[in-house]
């Protein structure tokens, strides 16, 4: 739909040919497969009906051009990145804004534009109206997936908190006088309540970006601000929310035919109870399989929108292809999945507080057990290390794996020191009596990932508290309490070291079950080591080194 009565000129934009403004899917269907469109700006439709696109060079977030103003709102309560403590938080100077706001306004004056309006934040009193002016099509489309649509009662009304300008097809040519990393910028004013993106077509910066700024303004108002998906039962009573780092499992197991769906990446908690910032998921797709993540791949149809993913001539979608990269990926609204909170047990993507907070690490040194049951004290240490790692390429039999310590499981979005966080969601937990757990979805000892039939039997027991009548004993190290037995989970993989029991069954060469100790040790010791760094000079940090692994 068109509607000329948005002056863009507010904003320093001038000339508009013409304002496509809350596209309909019909229409953004057309203009991102319209004849004569070139580059990245062309979609492809898929067999199963949804339009696929290529983002170019950048196919993921772009972290060292991040940029926020160091100005009088940022300056004493953003978190900088420093040389004790890096984080994606850069200064960017006022001048360096200014310079950056007149490309935006240059590339994006004298055209066609869309412009989008949406929400971030399903809870009224706390959402960010969000408006998105960008010129190519699929990107109208990815934050009409990924934000709340407004009424057309709040379309008519509409005052953006926040205005996100997307010039992908700019460069910053004068970038290192400017202070900044590269001729890629994605730069946020806090004052100005105002986002610019020049250079990358990433989808997910626009995402991130305003999921970032949620990050900064509701901790601020005591508020939790989460990098988590969160479900509930059909009944809408017994909510979980999982946290988890890119690839741990956190969209697969929140996304559960036997119950409801609240979102799959960005959520607050407050005195209400578990709400989602968004209106759509953004799933990865690398290998996936219709038999063992059916709600996702029935997501992909008509109005969703695949990105990187590689297609033959005739549309032919083969999910195994890495040739672009491993980030593939599909944005869908949230009414593709059959089985959600909104238009079921609400109105909206929210539900009561969380009986359940679980935390997904895929641990590829083959340590950690698949699930454990977290003190008050092992719960902040686990979420202030926030700890996944990745099994490194397998040429010549390599696979010393990485580890990786992203503070509260999304240090790449924390706009304030983790501890802030941290604070909030103790003081959630502390007020509801929520039990926490630390879920492998990693390795063993079988050089295997653990199954997703026996993860998912730990996150039934879980849901249905049989992990709380469970037996349980405590592992050397680390301290913490499994369960010996757990129905629907094959026995032999609760205790990680009986995995390590028979070298022969195993992919990895080792000889006897004393691995697991040395690798343990050598884990623990990453643990010990990144805590110290990170927390040591911080009050929460000294009371909380007790409850880590212990050598």
């Amino acid at each position: 739909m068109q509607m000329a009565n948005i002056d863009l000129s507010q904003y320093g934009i001038t000339g508009t040919t013409e304002i496509i403004y809350n596209p309909s899917y019909k229409t953004l269907f057309e203009e991102e497969t319209k004849e004569g469109l070139t580059g990245y700006e062309k979609g492809q439709v898929s067999e199963l009906g949804a339009v696929d696109v290529k983002t170019g060079i950048f196919t993921g977030r772009s972290p060292k051009d991040k940029f926020i103003v160091d100005d009088e709102t940022s300056h004493d309560t953003v978190w900088w990145d420093s040389e004790e403590y890096h984080n994606d938080n850069h200064r960017a100077t006022k001048e360096a804004w200014a310079a950056v706001k007149d490309i935006a306004k240059k590339e994006l004056s004298n055209k066609r534009l869309f412009v989008v309006d949406g929400f971030c934040g399903a809870n009224t009193n706390t959402r960010m109206a969000v408006r998105f002016i960008v010129e190519v099509a699929w990107q109208a489309h990815f934050v009409r997936n990924m934000f709340i649509k407004p009424t057309p009662e709040e379309e008519a009304n509409f005052k953006p908190d926040f205005v996100v300008f997307n010039a992908s097809k700019a460069k910053v040519e004068n970038y290192k006088e400017l202070g900044l990393h590269s001729d890629t910028a994605v730069v946020f004013n806090l004052t100005e309540r105002q986002q610019v993106i020049i250079n990358t077509w990433y989808g997910g910066e626009m995402k991130k970006g305003m999921f970032s700024m949620m990050n900064y303004f509701l901790p601020l108002k005591g508020i939790a601000a989460m990098h988590c998906s969160a479900n509930t039962d059909k009944q809408g009573k017994n909510t979980a929310i999982f946290f988890g780092l890119s690839g741990t499992g956190k969209t697969t197991l929140s996304t559960d035919p036997k119950r409801l769906l609240i979102g799959d990446d960005e959520h607050g908690w407050d005195d209400d109870g578990i709400f989602n910032f968004e209106g759509g998921c953004y799933a990865k797709v690398i290998n996936l399989d219709q038999e063992s993540e059916p709600d996702i791949f029935g997501a992909i149809k008509r109005n969703a929108l695949l990105e990187n993913v590689v297609l033959d001539e005739n549309g032919k979608i083969d999910f195994a292809d890495k040739s672009i990269t491993e980030n593939t990926r599909v944005s869908y609204p949230i009414d593709h999945i059959k089985s959600t909170v909104k238009g079921f047990v609400n109105d909206r993507s929210a539900a009561p507080a969380a009986k359940s907070v679980i935390f997904l690490a895929a641990d590829a040194f083959g340590v950690l057990p698949p699930v454990s049951i977290l003190t008050p004290e092992q719960m902040q240490y686990y979420f202030l290390s926030g700890f996944t790692s990745k099994l490194a390429g397998t040429e010549r039999g390599i696979t010393e794996p990485t580890p990786t310590f992203s503070a509260c499981f999304g240090q790449a979005f924390l706009e304030l020191p983790p501890t802030k966080y941290a604070h909030e969601l103790v003081k959630r937990v502390k007020a509801n009596g929520t039990k926490a757990y630390l879920v492998n979805t990693g390795w063993n000892g079988y050089g295997k990932r653990i199954s997703i039939k026996d993860t998912r039997g730990i996150i039934d027991a879980i849901h249905s508290g049989a992990i709380n009548e469970a037996p349980t004993k405590k592992i050397p190290y680390f301290g913490l309490e499994i369960p010996t037995k757990l129905e629907g989970v094959a026995t032999e993989v609760l205790d990680p070291k009986d995995t390590y029991k028979d070298p022969s069954k195993s992919k990895w060469d080792y000889k006897d079950e004393s691995e697991w100790d040395t690798r343990a040790k050598k884990l623990a010791q990453m643990f010990i080591d990144n805590f110290a760094k990170k927390y040591a000079n911080t009050e929460i940090g000294k009371g909380l080194v007790a409850a880590g692994p212990q050598l």
